[in-house]
């Protein structure tokens, strides 16, 4: 269950990163576009309900270009990072690590230096839920890896959150509250601080 919470992250973190390809252009989607290349750095906190039923808090961290933290509330010690190099995954309590290189799969609307939407990175739709805009995207080289639901206010426009739905159907909700904009944010933040790889797994289980 680890593992298919932390893809869905991870594919939030890593939605964005590949060779431009060109598609028609969408009503909506220049605003959006705006929106995300206006956000250098960001504060918010986190609701992340996983395909479990389980719901874990905590704090969302981002700097643009490439970097990202999710730091999660007690008892979890569950970490994801983004250094601008490579995310990495950490939790000291079960000892459940990850490492891979930003862009190693489709990168992310979030952390990406411009975000542009005739990339890899498509809108299939767009819609009206609840009050919300919601653009649903995917992958144009690779749509079969999932999609990614993005919800956002309208007037002004501000994030509210996003749904990870992975290859097997399996749903990640993150909502976003208390959200700042334009703060200064501590390198020390998306440092990787987590053991060497080679010594978790000497640890015996």
């Amino acid at each position: 269950m680890m593992r298919i919470i932390f893809t869905a992250v991870l594919a939030a973190v890593l939605l964005a990163f590949a060779a431009p390809l060109p598609v028609q252009a969408q009503t909506g989607v220049p605003e959006l576009e705006k929106y995300f290349n206006s956000i250098r750095t960001m504060k918010a906190r986190f609701v992340q309900s996983n395909p479990n039923g389980s719901v874990v808090q905590g704090t969302l961290y981002l700097r643009r270009p490439g970097r990202m933290r999710f730091e999660y509330d007690a008892p979890s010690q569950l970490k994801i990072v983004a250094d601008g190099y490579q995310v990495t995954m950490w939790d000291p309590a079960t000892r459940d690590f990850g490492q891979w290189p930003i862009g190693w799969t489709a990168a992310t609307f979030l952390v990406r230096e411009n975000l542009s939407l005739s990339g890899d990175l498509r809108v299939e739709k767009i819609d009206r839920v609840n009050g919300l805009l919601e653009f649903t995207m995917s992958q144009a080289r690779k749509p079969q890896e999932g999609k990614v639901i993005v919800r956002l206010a309208e007037n002004p426009m501000l994030l509210r959150g996003w749904t990870i739905i992975d290859n097997r159907g399996n749903q990640v909700t993150v909502s976003l509250n208390d959200m700042q904009t334009g703060l200064q944010l501590a390198d020390s933040l998306f440092k990787n601080d987590s053991p060497d790889p080679a010594s978790i797994r000497r640890q015996p289980n």
